[in-house]
């Protein structure tokens, strides 16, 4: 299986645009993406604007056809000023 993590770091005056898109995008992965087997969306209580994904794919074909998915694209580009950083890691689960 191959793990995708993100973490973001949002600004915190687009925290309550940003959730609802990130909320549509996972669940449209997970329903409409075959070799998506697991999207997690994550909020620090803590700190708000930092959001966590943990995302599970078949292999690493199939989360390259998620990055070329209309319902991605239109949240990438939807959030793109809502995000002040981005790191995102590829992990293979054993």
């Amino acid at each position: 299986m191959y793990v995708i993590i993100v973490d973001f770091e949002i600004d915190p005056e687009q925290i309550d645009a940003f959730l609802p898109l990130m909320r549509e995008n996972a669940a449209a992965s997970a329903r409409d993406e075959p070799g998506c087997r697991q999207f997690d969306v994550c909020q620090n209580p803590d700190n708000p604007g930092h959001v966590f994904l943990y995302e599970v794919y078949d292999d690493q074909a199939a989360f390259d056809a998620h990055l070329s998915m209309p319902h991605f694209k239109s949240f990438d580009s939807a959030t793109a000023g809502m995000i002040r950083s981005k790191n995102v890691r590829a992990l293979t689960r054993l």
